[in-house]
């Protein structure tokens, strides 16, 4: 008898308003305070159980990326909350500025990570994590590193993807964790197929998500999750310079020790972004059926999908994702942090 056929999920492009939602609640924190002085703000709602070797995981960017969190931002966290603690990376599975260990030390340096160490975790070799409930994978293979640390800061710029249709905390651990080599292939590469980005829409998004599991069960207990809603290009800073110039308005920073609440109340908040302000972000989520990362971590009991959403500007107001955009208006300007500019418009000032 043969194998019964693997199948991926469907209605990726379909977005579930959180009115039509169930099960228990967790809890992200809000701030609009987009500043080194926010992100240390609500790193301090999330830090419980951030002990021990720290990594902190984020894109670092090809060479010259306009788009990353800014690294002074960064740099004030680490260096007066987190001392101690290790960037970590892995090689790129695409040839570019990342490719090769040689080429991303060069490109760590081009993009000012350099007041602190980077791990990149497959420079030694890889080590495999189990994926417990998978239906794609048993086990996925990460940077070898990574076992040498006891808790992880998942440090994301939320934003598009030219695959994943968004980058958020899913996206940072998933792919971000997974090895240059074999990790990546995995995820993205049918074996012996030519294209090796065969792999697409729902059973894409599932991949990622089993892969983010593997991380997130590992480091449990002792993990959280912040997004960046700033500079929200459609594309990924992966692509560096050639990245789509950004439209979608800046909106804030969100944290939460569940990672599908903090991913789901980002979309949540593009969906309710006034007069339009989301447009670019939704048509690429739902273009490539990115919404199928929330369904699928809420299946594999990742976390949950219903949230309180607290506002810590104001006293910690529980409001609704609507409340926390709706002074937010469409358009976006450039701030003093953009050290490298790509395809986004200058400054006025500049």
């Amino acid at each position: 008898m043969s194998e019964k056929k693997t199948l991926p999920g469907k209605d990726g492009n379909k977005y579930v308003p959180y009115s039509e939602r169930s099960g228990e609640t967790s809890i992200v924190y809000f701030t609009r305070d987009l500043s080194p002085e926010g992100l240390k703000k609500i790193y301090d709602r999330v830090s419980e159980g951030l002990t021990g070797k720290l990594a902190v995981k984020l894109h670092t960017g090809e060479a010259k990326g306009p788009n990353i969190i800014p690294r002074p931002w960064v740099r004030a966290l680490i260096e007066d909350k987190l001392p101690g603690a290790t960037i970590v990376e892995t090689n790129t599975y695409y040839e570019g500025s990342r490719y090769t260990t040689e080429q991303h030390r060069e490109t760590l340096k081009v993009n000012g990570w350099t007041f602190c160490p980077v791990d990149i975790t497959d420079e030694d070799g890889v080590a495999t994590f189990p994926v417990e409930g998978g239906k794609w994978f048993k086990e996925m293979h990460v940077g070898k590193n990574l076992l040498n640390y006891d808790s992880f800061l998942a440090l994301t710029h939320f934003k598009g993807h030219v695959q994943g249709g968004f980058g958020g905390s899913n996206k940072n651990i998933g792919i971000g964790c997974a090895d240059g080599r074999i990790g990546k292939a995995e995820i993205h590469t049918t074996p012996g197929q030519d294209d090796m980005w065969d792999i697409k829409k729902e059973e894409l998004m599932e991949r990622i998500s089993e892969s983010t599991k593997s991380t997130i069960d590992h480091f449990a207990g002792h993990i959280s999750y912040i997004n960046v809603m700033r500079n929200m290009s459609v594309s990924c800073d992966c692509e560096g310079p050639d990245a789509e110039p950004v439209v979608t308005p800046d909106v804030g920073i969100l944290a939460s020790k569940d990672i599908l609440a903090v991913d789901n109340a980002c979309m949540d908040l593009i969906y309710n972004l006034p007069d339009g302000g989301g447009k670019a972000i939704i048509e690429r989520v739902e273009t490539r059926h990115g919404l199928r990362q929330l369904s699928y971590m809420k299946e594999l009991g990742m976390g949950n999908d219903l949230y309180k959403l607290i506002d810590i500007d104001n006293d910690d107001k529980e409001i609704t994702a609507a409340e926390a955009v709706c002074d937010v208006r469409p358009g976006w300007t450039p701030d003093r942090f953009n050290t490298f500019y790509g395809r986004n418009k200058r400054r006025e000032d500049a």
